[in-house]
C-alpha cells in the first residue's frame, strides 16, 4: 500500500513537473511567435507607406510620425479599426505634405479588407494599399498591386474628381472597374476609400493642426 502511495506521489509529481515545463514552452513559444508576427506586420507597413509616398518626397521618419485617432475624429468613417490606430505623416523639410490613414472596409466578400489610404494636404489620394485581406485567389484578391493595378486607379482621385455620385464602381453607376466575377470586394474598397476621403475632409483643419503641433518624428 506504501509503495502504492510512493508510486502515486511520484508520478503526481512528474506530471506537474511536465505540465510546467511543457506550459512555459508553449508560452515561449507564443511570445517569439507574436514578435515576429509584430516585425513582420511592422515591415509590411513601412513597404506600403513607401508605395503610397515615394522616399524622394518626404524626409521624416513616417512610422514615428504619428497622430494617434482617439474620440475627436469620427473613426466611423475609416472602418472599425482597432482602439490606438495612428495615421501616419509624411513632410518635406517639416512641412506636412501626406496624410497616410489606416482604413478598414468592413464589407468584404469573406472578411473586413484593412488599408492605407494616402491623402495628400490638398485633397487629392497620393495611393491606396491593401494590407490585409482575406479575399477569393484569381479574383477579389486582385485588390493587391501584385496581382493587379487595379488599386492604382484611386491615384490623384479626390472627392470632387470623381463627383460624389461616381464614387463607385460600374455596376453602382461609377466609375471604377469591378473584376469579371468578383463586384463585392471592389465596391468595399472603393466605398472605404471614398469615406477615408471624407474622413480627411471632415477633420482636415484639426488633423493638419495637430501635425504641425508635435516636433517632426513625434507623436499626437
Amino acid at each position: 500500500m506504501n509503495e502504492l502511495l510512493v508510486s502515486i506521489r511520484r508520478n503526481a509529481v512528474g506530471l506537474g513537473l511536465f505540465a510546467i515545463v511543457t506550459a512555459g514552452a508553449i508560452a515561449a513559444a507564443q511570445v517569439g511567435t507574436h514578435d515576429m508576427i509584430d516585425h513582420n506586420m511592422r515591415m509590411a507597413e513601412a513597404r506600403a507607406l513607401n508605395e503610397i509616398v515615394p522616399a524622394d518626397q518626404y524626409n521624416n521618419d513616417l512610422l514615428s510620425d504619428v497622430i494617434t485617432i482617439d474620440s475627436q475624429y469620427n473613426q466611423q468613417l475609416l472602418g472599425p479599426l482597432p482602439e490606438g490606430s495612428q495615421i501616419h505623416i509624411a513632410r518635406n523639410d517639416g512641412v506636412p505634405r501626406t496624410l497616410i490613414l489606416p482604413v478598414v472596409a468592413p464589407d468584404g466578400y469573406t472578411m473586413e479588407i484593412g488599408m492605407l489610404v494616402g491623402v495628400n494636404v490638398d485633397g487629392t489620394i497620393a495611393g491606396v494599399r491593401v494590407v490585409s485581406h482575406r479575399e477569393t485567389p484569381g479574383l477579389g484578391d486582385r485588390i493587391e498591386l501584385k496581382k493587379s493595378k487595379w488599386i492604382l486607379a484611386f491615384d490623384g482621385k479626390s472627392l470632387g474628381n470623381p463627383g460624389e455620385d461616381q464614387w463607385g464602381v460600374r455596376k453602382d453607376g461609377g466609375v471604377f472597374d469591378q473584376f469579371t466575377g468578383a463586384t463585392i470586394t471592389p465596391r468595399a474598397v472603393t466605398g472605404a476609400v471614398k469615406h477615408a476621403l471624407m474622413f480627411f475632409e471632415t477633420h482636415k483643419q484639426k488633423l493638419l493642426d495637430a501635425a504641425a503641433a508635435q516636433p517632426a518624428g513625434g507623436q499626437s
